[in-house]
């Protein structure tokens, strides 16, 4: 069976429900049989990675920079790619469907790839942009709704 990945995309500083929000939609992506894939660095990242390797799942860290030192300790694997926000790209790629969490320019900037590329966007608590977006009120709705985009 292919696994599923689940590109999760927010701000790089979260705190509070979002964080929380972020760690539910990683541990249930996970709970899933799904892969996470982040940006790798601390917030909505970090919160999504722990949640996936709370329960054993596997995350995958899209770095901006050429350190894999920087990235986040819930991953399981981290890529370092050397090329700044352009990563956002290979971000949304490695996605099977991407889950924005909060965020700000750059998850907006995340959220155009996405769309741009085809990927079926899921909203929990971002950017408004209408029809363009499945929107979602928790981390249950938005990781069902993901599923679902893939049938």
């Amino acid at each position: 069976m292919n696994r599923v990945y689940v590109s999760v995309v927010g701000s790089g500083t979260a705190t509070g429900e979002l964080y929380e929000q972020a760690r539910e939609v990683g541990r249930l992506v996970a709970e899933r049989n799904g892969v996470v894939v982040c940006g790798g660095l601390g917030g909505v990242m970090e919160a999504a990675a722990r949640g996936a390797a709370e329960v054993g799942g596997v995350a995958i860290g899209i770095l901006p920079d050429e350190d894999r030192g920087r990235a986040n300790k819930y991953l399981t694997y981290s890529v370092a790619t050397g090329v700044g926000q352009a990563r956002n790209l290979a971000v949304v790629c490695s996605g099977d469907v991407v889950i924005a969490v909060g965020g700000e320019y750059g998850t907006l900037s995340e959220i155009g790839l996405a769309l741009k590329v085809g990927r079926p966007m899921i909203s929990l608590g971002t950017w408004d942009l209408g029809e363009h977006v499945t929107v979602t009120a928790s981390p249950e709705e938005a990781v069902a709704a993901a599923f679902a985009a893939l049938r």
